[in-house]
């Protein structure tokens, strides 16, 4: 009997797992599709932007590790390059109601206007549905899905994980090499990098 007991925790635990694996990003694979409410009350779906690049960048304004990348303008050049050259951009907050990073609406448009930010929208995920499809575990963590809804990118912004702005100078720039392999229709260098930040406040 004990040995059955086994045998069946065995299987559950295996089946847990294989759903967890399958669930989370792929390279290589369709990048999740999702519906998410931006800041101006809009409604994104990822799959009405096939076609199209789109990067998601998670953030929290109150990580210090984000403050780093929009204090100095990285951020936002990042942004600016990405949507001049009609690709989308997709910021993500995931912060719960009462945890460190979360807004309303309204505070996130003024943030965007007071840091000079240009994404294409600013997604409000307080329930973290996207944040969890995605695995999303920093701010900022990185994802670059290409024109044909494949997932060629995620990891962190650079490789620098520091909260000095200095850093960002000499630091090599994983999504901006990315963005523009992608652009000459090369593949990805380096698709997978290891995030840094402050955790999501799921």
């Amino acid at each position: 009997m004990q040995r059955r007991r086994f045998a069946v925790l065995a299987i559950l635990c295996t089946l847990v797992f294989a759903t967890l694996s399958e669930a989370i990003p792929k390279i290589g694979q369709p990048a999740p599709d999702f519906t998410s409410t931006d800041s101006q009350g809009v409604t994104h779906t990822l799959g009405a932007y096939r076609g199209k690049i789109v990067v998601v960048e998670w953030t929290n304004h109150q990580c210090p590790f984000v403050g780093k990348h929009y204090g100095t303008g990285n951020m936002q050049a990042l942004q600016k390059y990405a949507t001049d050259t009609n690709m989308i951009w997709l910021s993500v907050i995931s912060s719960a109601p009462g945890e460190q990073g979360y807004v309303s609406s309204a505070e996130a448009n003024t943030l965007t206007a007071k840091r000079q930010a240009s994404p294409t929208a600013v997604l409000l995920d307080s329930a973290g549905v996207v944040g969890r499809l995605y695995d999303a575990r920093t701010t900022p963590h990185m994802y670059i899905i290409d024109a044909q809804g494949t997932l060629v990118y995620m990891g962190g912004i650079d490789d620098k994980p520091s909260t000095q702005p200095v850093d960002v100078q000499t630091a090599k720039n994983y999504v901006r090499i990315a963005l523009g392999e992608v652009l000459s229709a090369k593949p990805v260098s380096t698709p997978i990098t290891r995030p840094y930040g402050c955790s999501v406040k799921y």
